[in-house]
């Protein structure tokens, strides 16, 4: 394929610029050989704003009144989304064959279930969750509560919107397909009582004002989300994750996603199904000093 030269390109002062505005805006961080990639990617918005350049973009993120809606929409050029339902079955199996009954055997007087799918693009994964919940067809009496959340205007609309093409569909099975969705003329649309249990948010990571409402969570799924940060960005997202779960508490991230060299407050937990991690500390306590 042919290379083409962006008609504008970042100087390296500007190119530092805004990638550390982004980076302390979110933490998503973007090494030197990543500059090409700003370079294109960025100056679609450049022409898309009329401005001049790249300078004159770097002072619309840092002072418009639009800066914190443009770096959200700039995600979407800089992060891929993709994703699909029932994504990566073996930590699934783990989830419904073994977590998922651990904590009901703990909350059985309580009666609740909170998840947090964090980062969770088009809505797949969360509505996933749902559907797993309501074919195991055992939380009669019980309040259940499904978050997703992702930093992306788009995708959270299009989560929120909840009609998916069949490239949503490539590892689901059929009879989730009939049980859960209706044919449409724009795709399948999920059915209400999966989406009753999801709620879709945009947020931040990065937002502690916005963790903090989130209150104690039994399951946090991360899936291949850390992967865009650096290592102190996600030491801060990985003690954020700790002290929303609870006492006893899963996180599940992605199959190529581990905490070594980033935490040492969760224990590694080997399943039958999968290695996962659990807050150890059941006091439901903040991160170890």
């Amino acid at each position: 394929m042919p290379y083409f030269e962006p008609e504008l390109q970042l100087t390296e002062e500007e190119f530092r610029l805004i990638r550390d505005l982004i980076y302390n805006h979110c933490g998503l961080f973007f090494d030197d050989d990543s500059k090409y990639l700003l370079d294109r990617r960025l100056g679609q918005r450049v022409a898309h704003h009329n401005l001049s350049g790249f300078r004159e973009y770097y002072q619309f993120l840092k002072y418009d009144r639009r800066r914190d809606e443009e770096i959200a929409d700039i995600m979407d050029l800089l992060t891929t989304n993709e994703t699909y339902f029932f994504r990566e079955a073996f930590q699934l199996k783990a989830f419904t064959d073994e977590i998922i009954p651990e904590v009901m055997k703990l909350k059985q007087r309580e009666r609740t279930l909170r998840i947090w799918s964090a980062g969770c693009s088009t809505g797949e994964e969360p509505y996933t969750i749902a559907m797993l919940l309501l074919e195991m067809g055992c939380f009669h009496g019980w309040r259940i509560e499904i978050v997703g959340s992702d930093i992306s205007h788009r995708v959270v609309q299009h989560a929120r919107k909840g009609i998916y093409t069949k490239a949503s569909f490539r590892a689901t099975d059929e009879r989730y397909l009939k049980r859960f969705f209706t044919e449409t003329d724009e795709g399948y649309r999920i059915c209400d009582e999966v989406r009753e249990l999801v709620t879709i948010s945009q947020m931040n990571l990065f937002d502690a004002n916005r963790l903090a409402l989130l209150g104690k969570m039994d399951v946090i799924f991360c899936r291949n989300v850390i992967i865009y940060f650096d290592q102190t960005s996600k030491k801060r997202v990985i003690e954020s994750f700790y002290n929303t779960l609870r006492g006893g508490g899963y996180l599940l991230l992605g199959h190529s996603e581990s905490l070594m060299n980033l935490s040492t407050a969760f224990a590694l937990k080997h399943l039958k199904n999968d290695m996962v991690y659990q807050k150890t500390d059941t006091t439901g306590g903040g991160v170890p000093k």
